[in-house]
């Protein structure tokens, strides 16, 4: 494994389900498919889902710098060569304000599918709205936006351990959060989307697909 590659417990845990998840849900067949994943982090997720769906280009992107070693490390060895170079992109901000080299790559309607996983809750509220928004113009009608992570469900939050964690993670950062699905819902709403359909996952985690109309 390359020296640059970064590895977290957490992706190492659930990159077998968010797989199985993924792989229900795409399409395996079609040649020069798009995925642009918002918030990859070391690229673990991107490395571990491309090479079996070798018919999808994965864009990873990353608001922290700092992780571009590690992104671009997973991408030079992926055996089946689907990931691009990294590419540098604050999803809170309007499309027209993205860097320009970012939108040079970044085409609005031209994804079949967009990703992102554990971002919504460890990141201020302007940046789900901005993930919506960026669904919403980056996807092709009939593409799909995947996200993972916990979720609350009309004002619920189970387990307590969800709980806690909420807990915790607004007392370290006070724009953070479990996000409700219900607030998402109106998110999507407002860009174009709707949710078709909700998986449970491992560690009280959901997967959902959010449709493009």
């Amino acid at each position: 494994m390359s020296a640059f590659k970064r590895t977290h417990p957490s992706a190492d845990r659930n990159s077998q389900p968010i797989s199985e998840a993924l792989l229900s849900q795409v399409d395996k067949q079609t040649p020069n498919l798009r995925l642009l994943e918002i918030a990859s982090g070391s690229g673990q997720h991107a490395g571990f889902l491309a090479p079996l769906l070798p018919n999808i280009s994965f864009q990873t992107t990353e608001y922290a710098r700092q992780s571009f070693d590690s992104l671009s490390a997973y991408a030079a060895d992926c055996a089946t060569g689907n990931i691009c170079p990294p590419l540098f992109l604050d999803i809170s901000q309007e499309l027209p304000h993205w860097e320009v080299s970012t939108l040079q790559q970044v085409k609005p309607d031209s994804y079949d599918y967009m990703l992102n996983c554990n971002m919504m809750h460890i990141s201020p509220w302007s940046c789900s709205v901005g993930l919506f928004r960026a669904a919403g113009q980056l996807l092709k009608p009939g593409g799909k936006l995947f996200t993972y992570g916990p979720y609350a469900q009309d004002g619920q939050l189970t387990p307590q351990s969800n709980v806690d964690f909420d807990a915790d993670l607004r007392r370290r950062n006070s724009t953070w959060g479990i996000r409700d699905i219900r607030d998402l819902k109106l998110l999507a709403e407002t860009n174009g989307l709707k949710l078709e359909r909700l998986t449970d996952m491992p560690s009280n985690n959901k997967f959902l697909t959010w449709l493009k109309l």
